[in-house]
């Protein structure tokens, strides 16, 4: 089966995709042993030195070639990303720095393998405006361990407003007053979450209302807000997509990069980026029709060339990103023809049904416009 068609029927689909991938022996075996497992990590040692969950994560974080490199990563994550200095956030990958903030040791210790801001935040600042307050602490033992016991069952922004003692406990961590700012209120706030700039939570001047959407997100992250942790939920998604972007490229490397393109390209803020990664700046040469030789042209001027042709703001949007990826598989399939035994010429001027491009590749070639 050609590039094109490959790459569709997996992308039209991702979910489906992805449950296939999760049902796999190998696959089950090693999340259900994660899963399993990671929560009891308390320590930077514990977590390198556990093979299997070590490289897990490190696959999960697209490092999977780097996980003999145990005293490199443990280097990365002893000094955190806080300091824009620190061995993490000087290196020109960004997967090591997103990998310390999934696994931030240095930041919150014992609890990282577990931490979730809805939880432990929460409680952290409860704690400090008790102490403000000059509460009797036997309350806020009581308060905290009530909160504690329930916080994990909220799944959503109403069981949240429905219980006042957990209400009350979270608007008092983030120094909110319950009496003053009412529950339609912030209602209103979590609703709007933190994630666009107009938000509710992030316009007000007031940034105690962002500080308490952003630990009780249930915009972004629906009933898993007061359970998430980014040592969690997300390495086992990540692991999933790599695992599925792993096994397309092993049919077909033009599927891979396709997949690798369609999960990277909607954070993607300008074309320095795009050239800093090796399998970006691929995918985007083939979709302009750039020989590899171009990669040596001055920076500077790729970049121009790049946003002369594409306005990289558009590969937020999923219908012209597909465009841009139709038309990536499509050339990349002439210049790497699934039958080898025939040259891209040859595939022109063949029966598409009997070759390596088919009828389907030809007419998604004909609608494809000129970037």
């Amino acid at each position: 089966m050609n590039t094109y068609l490959s790459y569709q029927l997996i992308a039209r689909d991702i979910p489906k995709a992805l449950d296939r991938i999760e049902k796999q022996p190998v696959v089950d075996r090693e999340t259900k042993y994660y899963e399993e497992n990671i929560g009891k990590v308390t320590s930077i040692d514990e977590f390198v030195q556990n093979d299997r969950l070590f490289k897990y994560a490190m696959k999960a974080a697209g490092l999977g070639d780097m996980d003999y490199a145990k005293a490199f990563m443990a280097k990365a994550l002893k000094e955190g990303i806080s300091d824009p200095e620190s061995f993490a956030n000087k290196l020109t990958d960004k997967r090591y720095a997103q990998f310390v903030r999934s696994f931030n040791f240095a930041a919150h210790g014992a609890q990282t393998t577990v931490y979730n801001k809805a939880q432990q935040e929460t409680v952290n600042n409860y704690a400090v405006q008790a102490a403000i307050d000059d509460t009797d602490p036997a309350t806020v033992k009581a308060e905290t361990d009530y909160y504690l016991t329930k916080i994990g069952s909220v799944k959503s922004i109403d069981d949240l407003l429905a219980d006042d003692r957990l209400y009350a406990y979270a608007m008092k961590a983030y120094a909110l007053d319950p009496a003053e700012d009412g529950r339609d209120l912030m209602r209103s706030v979590l609703e709007g979450g933190i994630r666009d700039p107009k938000s509710l939570a992030n316009t007000m001047d007031d940034k105690r209302f962002a500080a308490f959407a952003g630990a009780f997100n249930f915009e972004e992250l629906g009933e898993n807000a007061t359970t998430y942790s980014a040592s969690q939920q997300p390495v086992v998604a990540n692991y999933m997509r790599q695992t599925l972007e792993e096994d397309a490229g092993q049919t077909n490397q033009g599927v891979r990069l396709a997949l690798y393109f369609q999960r990277k390209a909607p954070t993607l803020t300008n074309w320095y980026e795009v050239l800093a990664d090796k399998a970006l700046a691929n995918v985007v040469r083939t979709a302009f029709g750039l020989p590899d030789s171009f990669a040596s042209a001055d920076i500077d001027k790729q970049v121009q060339l790049f946003e002369d042709r594409f306005d990289i703001k558009d590969f937020a949007d999923p219908e012209k990103l597909g465009t841009f990826l139709t038309r990536f598989t499509s050339l990349y399939e002439i210049n790497n023809p699934t039958s080898s035994t025939v040259t891209s010429v040859s595939v022109l001027f063949s029966q598409p049904t009997t070759v390596g491009v088919s009828t389907d590749l030809m007419m998604a070639m004909q609608q494809l416009k000129p970037v």
